[in-house]
């Protein structure tokens, strides 16, 4: 879902930047009435003209909406341009001055955009790299949230229950004892990429027989999961159904997922004339774990709930805002 299809859409995006700003729109004004909490006090940003971006799915549209509302806090008037289709758009728009800042992730930049074939398997080096690798891009790199939405196994209460497994390993060698128990459901793509299914048992050591593998769309393998029609279903990590749905995520401990660690990455010309927008989201942006993502995501993809005031609402619960 964020991964299938990176490079394709990045072609696609490419062309289309050219003519049509490849969903990048004129975007309008936040209007949030809002006031300094722990962030911003002082109004640091006043004056400051921001473009907030972020691609067009439920998590980026949160992230999104949290910088933005965090700038205005600060006294900055944010535009926003949150929601471009496709994974070019995003990064171009930084690149090029049509907007300010996005939360992107550190694996989208490091394989996606910088061309890079084998991801770093420490996600503080991962982030490392790509904060040098794009320092001459005029991108900069702020810290990264412990967030890292990438790939993992998920199983339902009953069969952790059932089998105790917490960690890949565990998966591994219940493979091995008891080579009924591990079924799949997973994406097609995930099924035959290097970086998915197959280099996963080559990591762990397993070899599963292609009857334990079930393919099928991402939406179906949360509900399927969830009703154990599969032992293990292929997850993204902050997913909100895996909350609502009280799935169990496997520890990637010989850490074999690439890290889609979530981080602040600023056009530099603007951070060099706001400084103060490292110190306004390095607190919120620590804030950002999985458990946090996942919450949130929930509260829009199965909740309903409006993505912006998702956001606006967990940025007052942590005192990062307050009312105006």
């Amino acid at each position: 879902m964020r991964r299938a299809g990176f490079l394709a859409r990045f072609l696609v995006c490419g062309v289309l930047l050219l003519t049509s700003g490849c969903g990048l729109t004129s975007g309008s004004p936040m209007v949030d009435d809002v006031e300094p909490g722990t962030i911003g006090r002082g109004r640091p940003l006043k004056g400051a003209e921001l473009t907030v971006v972020s691609k067009q799915f439920t998590e980026q549209l949160i992230l999104g909406a949290i910088m933005g509302i965090a700038f205005e806090a600060a006294g900055a008037q944010v535009l926003d341009r949150t929601g471009i289709q496709g994974s070019i758009g995003t990064r171009a728009a930084v690149e090029n001055g049509d907007g300010d800042a996005a939360y992107e992730y550190t694996g989208t930049a490091w394989i996606t955009y910088l061309g890079h074939s084998r991801p770093i398997p420490d996600p503080r080096r991962q982030w490392r790299a790509v904060r040098d690798a794009d320092a001459g891009k005029g991108l900069t790199w702020l810290p990264p949230a412990p967030m890292n939405n990438t790939y993992a196994l998920a199983m339902n209460q009953a069969n952790h229950k059932k089998y105790g497994t917490t960690t890949m390993s565990d998966v591994a060698t219940l493979s091995k004892s008891d080579p009924g128990a591990v079924t799949l459901c997973v994406e097609g793509e995930f099924a035959n990429r290097a970086d998915g299914l197959p280099g996963l048992e080559k990591a762990y050591g397993m070899d599963l027989p292609a009857r334990n593998i079930t393919q099928m769309d991402t939406g179906i393998i949360y509900t399927q999961t969830a009703k154990g029609a599969c032992t293990y279903g292929e997850v993204f990590t902050t997913d909100g159904r895996i909350r609502s749905m009280r799935l169990v995520v496997m520890e990637d401990d010989r850490k074999f997922f690439p890290n889609y660690n979530a981080a602040p990455m600023i056009r530099t010309a603007t951070l060099e004339k706001w400084p103060a927008i490292a110190r306004i989201l390095d607190p919120i942006t620590r804030k950002l774990t999985n458990s946090v993502a996942r919450e949130l995501n929930a509260k829009v993809d199965v909740e309903g709930e409006d993505p912006h005031q998702v956001a606006l609402g967990w940025l007052k619960e942590e005192g990062f805002v307050k009312e105006g």
